[in-house]
């Protein structure tokens, strides 16, 4: 009793502490002068429209926090999640509808903020630049003092950096700061190299029609004939020299506006004209290397077998991936518009076993780190997780948090070093691109980790690329609750099984410059492969196993015998040969009750989704396929002791039978093996392949 008297006694004292420390550090925050040009009625009196000229947000020239007034181009110190503060410009201040105020800080970079190189700098140099955050003014902590030349104490600014390239250039602070220019348009082009460009398409006169204008959406078509959806607006009178002059530059400006045959938002045409570019030089350099690389490496110091062993093993990655060009563009243009634009985002891959989903991924972010080095694309770090390797889903904090913050915590304080992490502003921050393997392993029931994964890059200061891989196509439909399919977006892409064209385009790019296999062979091979499961790893797996057949009657033979290539023949016996591996022979002559219980096991995995199910779930679909088809249905106590006998055969694998139908079970072989031992069976054929 008087140890939880005292427990209680420490407990309210903690309590009223932390409620004394927060009244002490509570931040006031007031706003200072309102900016001439903000307009004159707030939006809440006021409708606002695309085109009246008035905005959503109330706009400042200073802001009072705790008493300090802060004005705009002040440099002050910003709150970090550490006990070393940022540093920054203040760029923007502003009220938005709802009330709350915002500022947008220009962040001064320290070399170890910058994804650069090693750069020689002072040990108290800054570098202005053109990297932006939205930050809460209470995050400002006191102003700071930036000069040209360097004093005790004081911090020093002589050069710009600016983010995309990663380029640095010679800056006159004295002159940009001290005439406060900083804000100037002018001075950000010359230092960043921007362009400036109008904000809409002016006016233009009528062709043949002097002192006549077109109205703003009037466009030319490509033979340069106008085309208009309004009609003519007459001016008021004639033109001068100099208005001749500016409506010329203003029409070279506007030139490739004009050429299309619709108006267009500014941002959309961008991208339209941007990402197909940098998709097809990306397409580009992907089949160069398909048709120049050689391989022969590979080939020097061994055997035709040899060789053609080490390239058909599924471990061996290609230089490049056949036959997945359409959904590689896909993907490399979702990713290379989030990196150009340092925007978040998620998507989401499916498709069926060995469709070639995580290699098209990694040899997108390949290319991309390649565009990175070169300066087309900004920088990024690249982190993969996958649920087969993790012993329990909440791991997944743990290697995400030591890839990013480079240490090791437990699964709870992960979650809330990664939660802080991406609810922080900070100039350090690269864009992560993160990619989920086996996400249906993932899935637990309050569903916390795949909701923060997917809601992680909906915080703006995140800079988080999600893409999340499951063998599952509506896996966020039917396993995921609404309020976490709804964050993972519409960014969906589906992987076909490859048809037996594809699969021999993607044995022969294997065995380009390797004479071990006759053209009939490898058609085989993809046919067999084809009509059943569609899976590339498997007719690696087969031609892999024909080589392995003819090299060991080769070296059977009296030497200097000539080496004899890959026959159908040699296909067909190594599809035999995988055909009656021991558990597929088991499974052939199992008894009825257990080939139906493995087929209700792969039809409740593929409805769930995941790989492990309950057995309830099992016995259920096993009482209904029995009904279905005129056979007795046996009872629950007999399904589970059905499900004994497949797990002592390690065909099932299976938890204690202690917790009854809410045990788990799921399949030790492959779902392909279960179709190819149940296809010859006049009874299940139809199961085996529905």
């Amino acid at each position: 009793m008087q140890q939880n008297k005292l427990a209680r006694r420490l407990s309210k004292a903690t309590k009223s502490r932390r409620k004394q420390h927060t009244e002490d550090t509570q931040v006031t925050v007031e706003w200072g002068q309102r900016l001439d040009t903000a307009p004159p009625s707030t939006p809440s009196t006021r409708r606002v429209t695309r085109h009246s000229g008035l905005t959503n947000k109330e706009l400042y020239k200073s802001i009072i926090v705790n008493g300090t007034e802060y004005s705009i181009g002040d440099a002050v110190a910003v709150k970090s999640s550490t006990d070393d503060p940022h540093l920054a410009i203040i760029y923007k201040l502003w009220q938005n509808e709802r009330g709350e105020r915002q500022a947008v800080a220009r962040w001064l970079m320290r070399p170890h903020e910058m994804h650069t190189k090693r750069v020689e700098a002072g040990p108290r140099e800054v570098f202005y630049s053109n990297a932006e955050d939205l930050i809460a003014p209470e995050m400002i902590l006191r102003a700071i003092r930036v000069v040209a030349s360097g004093e005790d104490g004081e911090w020093v600014c002589r050069r710009s950096f600016e983010e995309h390239s990663a380029r640095i250039s010679e800056l006159d602070w004295a002159s940009v700061y001290g005439k406060n220019m900083l804000l100037d348009a002018r001075v950000d082009a010359e230092l960043f190299g921007q362009k400036l460009e109008s904000r809409a398409v002016k006016k233009q006169p009528a062709k043949g029609v002097p002192g006549v204008k077109k109205r703003k959406h009037e466009v030319e078509s490509d033979d340069g004939e106008s085309t208009e959806d309004e009609s003519f607006m007459a001016s008021d009178g004639g033109e001068s020299a100099e208005e001749k002059s500016h409506r010329t530059v203003r029409k070279v400006r506007s030139s490739r506006v004009k050429e299309k045959t619709r108006a267009v938002p500014k941002r959309r045409a961008r991208l339209h004209d941007m990402q197909p570019q940098a998709v097809n030089t990306a397409m580009l350099k992907r089949a160069s290397r398909t048709t120049n690389t050689p391989q022969t490496d590979d080939i020097a110091g061994r055997t035709m077998y040899e060789a053609a062993r080490l390239r058909l093993h599924v471990s061996a990655v290609p230089a490049t991936l056949p036959c997945r060009e359409s959904e590689f563009a896909e993907i490399y243009g979702h990713l290379h518009t989030a990196l150009e634009e340092r925007t978040s985002m998620c998507m989401y891959i499916s498709g069926v076993p060995g469709t070639g989903k995580t290699a098209t991924v990694r040899e997108c972010v390949r290319m991309l780190r390649e565009s990175a080095d070169d300066g087309c694309v900004p920088a990024f770090e690249f982190i993969e997780l996958n649920g087969m390797k993790m012993t329990e889903p909440q791991q997944t904090y743990v290697q995400l948090w030591q890839a990013i913050g480079g240490e090791r915590a437990t699964p709870k304080h992960a979650a809330q070093l990664l939660d802080a992490h991406f609810n922080t502003p900070s100039p350090r921050r690269h864009t992560y691109v993160v990619v989920v393997d086996e996400l249906d392993l993932l899935v637990t029931k309050s569903q916390s980790i795949m909701y923060n994964l997917f809601d992680w890059p909906h915080r703006p200061h995140a800079k988080l690329i999600v893409v999340a891989i499951a063998n599952t196509m509506d896996l966020p439909e039917r396993m995921l609750h609404h309020k976490v399919s709804s964050r993972l977006g519409l960014t969906r892409i589906n992987f076909q099984p490859y048809a037996h064209a594809q699969l021999m385009a993607i044995v022969r790019a294997r065995l380009v410059g390797c004479a071990a296999f006759d053209a009939d062979a490898i058609e085989l091979c993809a046919r067999k492969v084809g009509a059943v499961s569609g899976d590339a790893r498997r007719a690696l797996d087969v031609c892999r196993r024909a080589v392995e057949i003819v090299e060991h009657e080769w070296r059977a033979q009296p030497t200097g015998h000539a080496m004899p290539m890959v026959t159908m023949m040699d296909i067909d016996r190594a599809v035999k040969e995988m055909q009656a591996a021991p558990h597929v022979t088991f499974i052939r002559n199992a008894s009825a009750q257990q080939k139906v219980f493995l087929v209700a096991m792969r039809a409740a995995m593929r409805k769930a989704g995941v790989a492990e199910v309950p057995l309830g779930d099992v016995a259920l679909v096993h009482r209904q396929l029995c009904l279905m088809h005129a056979m007795r249905a046996p009872s629950y106590e007999q399904i589970g002791v059905i499900c004994a006998q497949l797990g002592a055969s390690r065909c099932v694998l299976a938890e204690s039978s202690i917790l009854d139908v809410r045990q788990l079970v799921r399949l030790a072989v492959a779902e392909d093996d279960i179709t190819v031992a149940l296809k010859p069976d006049p009874v299940f054929s139809k199961l085996a392949t529905s």
